[in-house]
């Protein structure tokens, strides 16, 4: 089931590539990105990834903070991380648990083949952890710039 804008974004804990536990929560009185993308190191990933790394400067002075969602475990992150000098905090889904709450796992199609998945999706998300704004089949090259239109109006 898809989230909508006004609603009260799930709460959910989750490790980082480090094994720190991540709390939703805990970031009250910030604004939070909260993306969800399909498998590290990949293609349109990759793309996203470097993405918010190259923006997460401007991401800061609009007091927001990014949070990337997979179903990677931490030493995939690590590598990821390290790989692309990502900037910002990757977190660990391994279940998809969390993505089912948001909406953010269902039926995909590749190549004709049908299968379950993580749905890129972003969330814009306000310092009382209402969802102000829910973005669902995102493209990855128009990931960021929708999120930067959203957060300057």
């Amino acid at each position: 089931m898809e989230l909508r804008q006004c609603q009260k974004a799930p709460d959910f804990e989750l490790n980082d590539s480090e094994g720190n536990k991540v709390k939703l929560s805990g970031f009250k009185g910030k604004r939070v990105v909260l993306y969800f993308y399909p498998k590290d190191d990949t293609p349109g990933c990759t793309i996203q990834a470097r993405q918010f790394t190259k923006n997460n400067p401007k991401l800061k002075k609009l007091k927001a903070v990014v949070l990337g969602v997979s179903p990677d475990g931490m030493e995939s992150h690590e590598k990821f991380i390290r790989k692309y000098a990502i900037n910002y905090t990757l977190l660990c889904d391994e279940d998809s648990k969390v993505a089912k709450k948001y909406g953010a796992f269902g039926e995909k199609s590749f190549m004709g083949r049908k299968f379950m998945g993580v749905i890129r999706s972003t969330f814009i998300i306000d310092g009382k952890g209402i969802i102000e704004k829910a973005f669902y089949k995102v493209n990855p090259l128009k990931s960021i710039s929708e999120v930067l239109d959203f957060l300057e109006e």
